[in-house]
């Protein structure tokens, strides 16, 4: 049995169950695959099995990353990156009509999704995400504003991406066993109409601003972000005393179109 590493995060999926629940959702045969994180093999033996058309792996573990070489040296159809997926040119990599999957480690799994939602190219080369998040961090990105776990991740994630299924999944399909239970999302890329950002990483620093102090009202953030907070909150259409949860997405991303106008930060 390999030792998984703490510092990487390392919590092994070993219920056969759960990936084939996954398998099921993912549409694999004939597609183009992305395993991020792909850890032992145990999900990409079971993709391998569905006749996938490529299959790209991305795995920082170096001893992990010579296990897969070795148990998958004879398929053609692979190609096993060792690679930090968070300084991995992804974008480049990734083809056409692509289904990225993986049980993302817990300390980067927010990352990693902010990383696929910021593709330069939108829509992107992916057509569907299927990614195992700690629950706790899967309930901030669908939560609704106005809830107490609304914040950046949701308005980041609802700009460019929707989710179409999810099931939660104990803590004891894993080795080691965590300490918190997890949640399967997926997410399918869309064009936003209401999302007229032209940059997507103003959206980030607008959010950052505005959730670094999400107890406090919004007319600070304001004061920051425009030289006349007031006159731009009359034309936004925006309470200065509200809360940064409860401004919804819409208004996130209108606070950022006019950020982008009448940059003061």
């Amino acid at each position: 049995m390999i030792k998984p590493k703490k510092s990487l995060g390392q919590n092994f999926l070993i219920d056969q169950n759960i990936i084939d629940k996954i398998i099921n959702i993912s549409d694999i045969k004939n597609n183009n695959i992305i395993e991020i994180g792909p850890g032992t093999g145990n999900l990409t033996k079971k993709i391998i099995d569905q006749n996938p058309k490529s299959l790209l792996l991305i795995e920082k573990d170096q001893y992990l990353t010579l296990n897969l070489k070795k148990e998958f040296c004879v398929e053609k159809k692979i190609e096993i990156f060792n690679e930090d997926i968070l300084k991995s040119h992804l974008e480049e990599k990734i083809k056409i009509n692509s289904i990225v999957i993986g049980n993302l480690p817990y300390n980067i799994s927010s990352q990693i999704l902010a990383k696929l939602i910021k593709f330069k190219q939108w829509p992107p080369k992916y057509k569907k995400l299927i990614f195992m998040f700690q629950k706790e961090v899967a309930e901030k990105i669908v939560a609704k504003h106005k809830s107490a776990s609304f914040g950046r991740l949701a308005v980041l994630t609802n700009a460019r991406l929707k989710v179409t299924d999810s099931f939660n999944v104990s803590e004891n399909c894993f080795y080691p066993v965590p300490k918190v239970k997890s949640t399967v999302l997926v997410f399918e890329p869309f064009i936003n109409q209401e999302f007229n950002v032209k940059d997507i990483n103003n959206l980030e620093k607008i959010t950052h601003i505005f959730f670094s102090k999400k107890r406090k009202m919004i007319n600070k953030a304001f004061k920051t972000l425009f030289k006349n907070e007031k006159l731009m909150a009359r034309k936004i259409e925006i309470d200065l005393s509200l809360r940064p949860n409860q401004v919804s997405e819409k208004q996130y991303y209108k606070i950022t179109e006019c950020f982008e106008k009448d940059c003061k930060y």
